[in-house]
């Protein structure tokens, strides 16, 4: 092992899952909402309908123009899917690694961006944001200038803040940027406001979203939007077959309720005002906006209230050791009404 496999490898530490079994799961931005009994039955019946000795190539097709539909893809616009919006980052390293590249995102942020990047041996620069969480232009602009990076990852909402930052600051970064500019849209169910004009408007903007928010999690389904020639080029580096018929199926599925899937959004965001008032009313807790499926928050001691909560069997992330910035910090997914109750109970308890 010491001698083939790489020292970068062997010195990391792996995407860390807490165990849950037995918990109000509340740490890891998933719908908490299943499928009413009747679609859980339709959806089965179905499922056992699928031919899984047969590779899923037509059905991919099928799902990749419903998702398009589905987005209001620009007709100058491609789409490609990836297992997760995980792949789609890996295979965006693929693609940007020319001699020299540089990508760049904002720090905090979702931890793939750099990690996909390192991997590759491409050079990652992270850009802090300010206290408040929002862009640095000033210093986003001067390390656009100095960088010249090849790929810049743009969180709509941002992940773990959670907030979408001021549009005009986005727009003069887009036109700074020398290289393409991904828009993540993981979070975009939950969300005021999206960057469909923006990819409209810009060639060099890709716009990746997920169906993981949507309410399928356990299906791994992501996808990719730009203009034709430029997702031609990275759809060359997706694994063939990368989504399974049983997914594609299942996300089909997804699309044709996708009336449910919007109703369960809008009570998670019902239930995301909820738990904002209670945190506010908390002696010493800092919440921030929100306009995703989770709430950041400062507490007086993050690491005490995390065990706190955990004793009383509540799940949470602790990311006060992620960033500086987010010294002190939890961060809380919205539950369904029951686990939003249980959760404010206990921070009521533990604090």
């Amino acid at each position: 092992m010491q001698r083939v496999i790489r020292r970068d490898v062997q010195s990391m530490h792996g995407y860390a899952v807490q165990p849950s079994a037995g918990f109000v799961k509340v740490d890891t931005m998933e719908n908490p909402f299943r499928l009413p009994e009747a679609l859980q039955k339709e959806l089965g019946e179905r499922l056992g309908r699928v031919a899984i000795n047969r590779y899923p190539a037509e059905r991919t097709e099928d799902l990749r123009a419903a998702l398009a539909v589905h987005a209001g893809m620009p007709d100058d616009c491609a789409l490609t899917l990836g297992n997760g919006s995980d792949e789609l980052i890996s295979m965006l390293s693929l693609a940007c690694d020319v001699p020299g590249a540089v990508f760049m995102a904002p720090l905090p942020g979702f931890v793939m961006y750099a990690m996909s990047a390192q991997l590759q041996g491409i050079r990652f620069v992270g850009v802090p944001l300010t206290a408040e969480f929002e862009l640095d232009e000033a210093a986003m602009l001067a390390a656009i200038a100095e960088h010249r990076p090849a790929l810049i990852y743009l969180a709509y909402p941002n992940n773990p803040t959670a907030n979408l930052w001021d549009d005009a600051v986005i727009d003069r970064i887009i036109e700074a940027a020398p290289g393409l500019v991904v828009m993540d849209e993981a979070y975009q169910p939950f969300a005021a406001r999206d960057s469909m004009a923006r990819l409209r408007r810009w060639p060099h903007v890709l716009l990746m979203r997920t169906m993981s928010k949507f309410g399928l999690a356990g299906v791994r389904i992501g996808y990719l939007i730009g203009r034709r020639e430029l997702v031609t080029e990275i759809d060359k580096l997706r694994p063939p077959f990368n989504v399974s018929v049983l997914n594609a199926e299942a996300g089909l599925f997804a699309l044709e309720h996708a009336d449910e899937y919007a109703r369960q959004a809008a009570l998670i965001r019902e239930q995301r005002a909820r738990m904002m008032r209670a945190l506010q009313d908390l002696p010493g807790v800092q919440p921030f906006p929100s306009e995703a499926n989770m709430i950041l928050a400062r507490f007086p001691d993050a690491a005490a209230t995390f065990e706190q909560l955990k004793q009383r069997r509540i799940l949470v992330k602790n990311v006060s050791g992620l960033h500086p910035l987010l010294a002190n910090c939890l961060r809380l997914t919205i539950g369904t009404p029951e686990e939003v109750s249980l959760t404010i109970a206990a921070l009521r308890a533990s604090l």
